[in-house]
């Protein structure tokens, strides 16, 4: 059976939680979609420092106060998988592995995630010396000696911005050159708190049970394998868009981004895309609230102009 809705939103982290908040305060009946828990990736958060009007809060937290925030004006949350969008006229149909709906508005919030290097102590020391965000985790390595994984942009800008804070910053790359760009690599090379490693195979990462300790990387031209002391790990190999169930709808670029206007409309009418999802810079909880905020009050505009 088909159910009915003016907005579906699918995606429960904080821009879709924003999103849903607003349209349903608009009086719209809105369905909130997730295959997980509502929160996203601030449920893999430890503390929050840098979310206007707290000075430090759990991820968790911060994802209990916006899902109570986002449905008391009506929205409901509801689990499933989206496997595709089929237009139909003005309307879509969200097709999930549990039921079927029609709405006149989509809004896709359904992020992104960072590719892992799938090496011992990864999975472990998440959240607890493994980052994937110098922007979020940065401050908590205060003088202290960290190491980046990688050797692209995001590495190398990410491993300057960690010199404001860290007390060293060691990046290991597995070939003997930076993949970043010129500009970037000149500001790594000028900085005297970056050190490089290169033909270094990351082969784990250390812990006492509670915390990162260190780096095991394996020299490609030896063989030898060596510790680099660290108390934070800052992995950066690669960040992939959760889009692939949009493919039909021809709103993805070659690299499966959603690319947007100001007021996060798509190529679609009625379809919108906020947060990570997004081919954007800055990848925040205050930027995926935004531009919520923004889907939100464009979803009540669309509708406006079907019913004119």
């Amino acid at each position: 059976m088909t159910k009915n809705y003016d907005v579906v939103v699918i995606g429960a982290g904080p821009g879709g939680l924003t999103a849903a908040l607003y349209a349903s305060r608009a009086n719209l009946s809105v369905a909130i979609l997730d295959r997980g828990i509502y929160g996203g990736q601030m449920n893999n958060t430890a503390e929050i420092e840098n979310y206007p009007g707290f000075e430090s809060i759990m991820g968790p937290e911060l994802g209990e106060k916006m899902y109570a925030s986002s449905t008391r004006f009506g929205a409901e949350f509801l689990y499933g998988t989206v496997s595709e969008i089929k237009k139909d006229g003005e309307k879509k149909i969200v097709i999930t592995d549990e039921d079927t709906y029609e709405t006149s508005v989509v809004i896709i919030a359904t992020g992104s995630e960072y590719k892992k290097i799938g090496v011992p102590g990864e999975e472990e020391y998440s959240g607890r010396g493994v980052s994937y965000c110098a922007v979020c985790d940065g401050a908590f390595f205060k003088d202290q000696d960290v190491v980046v994984v990688g050797g692209g942009d995001s590495a190398v800008e990410e491993g300057v911005y960690l010199t404001q804070m860290a007390k060293s910053v060691t990046i290991v790359h597995r070939r003997d050159q930076l993949r970043a760009q010129k500009i970037l690599q000149d500001r790594a090379f000028k900085n005297d708190k970056i050190k490089f490693i290169w033909n270094a195979q990351t082969e784990e990462i250390k812990g006492n049970g509670d915390e990162v300790t260190g780096l095991l990387y394996k020299d490609k031209e030896t063989g030898e394998e060596h510790t680099i002391p660290a108390s934070g790990a800052f992995v950066y190999v690669g960040i992939q868009p959760l889009t692939s169930s949009f493919e039909s709808l021809g709103i993805l670029d070659d690299q499966g981004w959603i690319n947007t206007n100001d007021q996060m409309e798509t190529n679609v009418p009625g379809i919108y895309a906020i947060g990570d999802v997004r081919k954007k810079d800055l990848r925040q909880i205050t930027t995926a609230v935004g531009e919520g905020g923004i889907a939100g009050q464009q979803a009540f505009n669309y509708i406006q102009t079907l019913t004119d």
